[in-house]
């Protein structure tokens, strides 16, 4: 019997702040012009939920980090956080 345990990672990708996002400038004009008078800015961005099995939080945490950087997240012009917790 494995002693892995099951985890759920909540992954956030976002453009930096430095990179244009069009499509949050197209999301914000949209809710301009729809009467939400107080936005002042959209960024745009991916959500993941992954699941996966590790022997403990620490390496489940480890695993999703290199996932995000080799994979899910294009460190030149996005940035990620992500959370894990037991499944």
């Amino acid at each position: 019997m494995s002693d892995e345990k099951s985890y759920l990672a909540r992954v956030f990708i976002a453009l930096k702040p430095t990179v244009n996002d069009p499509e949050g400038n197209t999301i914000a004009g949209a809710l301009g012009s729809l009467g939400f008078s107080g936005v002042e800015g959209v960024r745009s961005g991916r959500y993941f939920q992954v699941r996966l099995t590790a022997k403990d939080k620490d390496k489940a945490q480890k695993q999703v980090d290199q996932m995000c950087s080799r994979l899910l997240a294009n460190p030149v012009i996005e940035t990620y956080t992500f959370e894990v917790e037991k499944a």
